[in-house]
């Protein structure tokens, strides 16, 4: 599973693999900031207490004779 933190201004951590060794890759707007080799040096980039893991949840497997989800359309 894929690792994924976002946090303010555009920023975003994800786990990245650079000459064999596993980086923390600090993107902003979807440009490279820097490749950091511990959590201290992306702290010099993005405060800590901003970012918030996204995590993907898997989709759940649909059921045979369950109704497909229903939408409601409101009547006025």
């Amino acid at each position: 599973m894929d690792r994924r933190w976002v946090g303010s201004d555009g920023y975003e951590i994800v786990l990245a693999v650079q000459d064999g060794r596993q980086v923390l890759r600090v993107r902003r707007d979807g440009r490279l900031v820097a490749d950091c080799a511990s959590v201290a040096e992306v702290a010099r980039h993005v405060d800590l207490a901003d970012l918030c893991e996204v995590v993907t949840l898997p989709a759940r497997p649909r059921q045979e004779g369950r109704p497909a989800a229903r939408t409601s359309s409101h009547q006025g």
